[in-house]
């Protein structure tokens, strides 16, 4: 299946490994070319985002996909590089690394305001507790685009109150459906182990964000024993967020750490 990636070279590469950037929900490789890429590529890495099957400009179609086809999609493009890639997932994209590294070699693995190990029950609930004819449409629906369906919803669920309404409506614009086979493998169809997991783990929460609660990011941290960083005055979409730098020098800090 053609993957749409999109890839920043560094002028000089003074790191070996490479950087795989998952996305989430409704999202693509392209929220990872605002501003993360072209930072880590400044940094020395070679980073690549992938668009997963339907998002975006890649093959494929979102209905319908599962967990599994993801973790497949991110697993395709990471067979493309010499050297095995550090994966750093947000949202739903950190919930397919914590699947890929169960089953696969890497370096380390970097979660951004993930979708905890045990699944996205908490998220649901919040959702329904603030607006419940958003997850009505959702379960009568079998898709997941009603959660951002209005720009309005969008900020709710991603991004501060004081993000200018010229960039959020660029972003929602953005914005693909999102499959609910996915929605029910992450409700416990096909959750993760991180007790199969050997890279180490840096988890990343927000402290504003509507949907992951703090609570979780430190309960993922935990499982992965580590503990989770939180950022704050921050909403769910980490790296289009106004304090973006300040979580991708973490990400830079802790790779550096590990001598990454």
């Amino acid at each position: 299946m053609k993957l749409e990636t999109i890839t920043r070279t560094p002028k000089i590469a003074t790191h070996k490994t490479p950087l795989l950037f998952v996305h989430g929900m409704w999202h693509g490789a392209w929220c990872w070319d605002e501003f993360f890429l072209p930072f880590f590529a400044e940094q020395g890495y070679q980073s690549t985002a992938l668009s997963l099957r339907g998002h975006a400009s890649s093959e494929g179609k979102i209905a319908g996909s599962s967990i599994a086809n993801y973790v497949s999609d991110v697993e395709q493009v990471a067979k493309t590089f010499d050297t095995a890639p550090v994966i750093i997932g947000h949202s739903m994209g950190g919930f397919v690394t914590q699947k890929y590294l169960q089953s696969n070699e890497a370096p380390a693995g970097v979660l951004l305001a993930p979708i905890p190990h045990f699944g996205v029950w908490p998220a649901t609930a919040r959702v329904f507790k603030h607006s419940p004819l958003t997850l009505l449409k959702v379960l009568t629906q079998f898709r997941l685009r009603p959660a951002v369906q209005t720009p309005a919803d969008t900020r709710w669920a991603l991004f501060s109150d004081d993000m200018p309404k010229k960039q959020l409506l660029k972003y929602y614009a953005k914005l693909d459906d999102e499959s609910f086979r996915a929605y029910l493998d992450l409700l416990g169809l096909n959750l993760a182990n991180p007790k199969r997991v050997k890279a180490p783990v840096l988890v990343l929460g927000a402290e504003n964000d509507t949907v992951i609660s703090i609570k979780n990011v430190h309960a993922t941290a935990k499982a992965y024993k580590t503990q989770a960083e939180i950022s704050p005055n921050m909403a769910h979409d980490m790296m289009l967020e106004a304090g973006w730098k300040s979580v991708a020098e973490k990400i830079l800090s802790w790779l550096k750490e590990k001598g990454i």
